[in-house]
């Protein structure tokens, strides 16, 4: 059984580097948390933007679940989006 990988987004935002380093970490997990830290955001809508845009680099077999400032990525096998 696969661990549950956690990463961090901190001050630089969303990059690519950060999109590559998720990617990778699915190759070995199906779920991953991503902790968004103080210096990202601290604003609901601006973390909403996030999610809507890591969801949109990632591709059609991912969803996501945000519980406070964490959010809770899961890959499935088809596109459920």
């Amino acid at each position: 059984m696969a661990t549950l990988a956690t990463i961090q987004l901190g001050k630089n935002g969303l990059t690519d580097n950060f999109i590559l380093t998720l990617k990778n970490h699915f190759k070995k997990s199906n779920n991953v948390k991503v902790s968004v830290l103080r210096s990202c955001c601290r604003d609901k809508k601006e973390l909403k933007e996030i999610v809507e845009e890591i969801l949109e680099k990632l591709g059609k077999n991912y969803t996501t679940k945000t519980i406070g400032y964490t959010i809770a990525i899961k890959k499935w096998r088809k596109p459920v989006r």
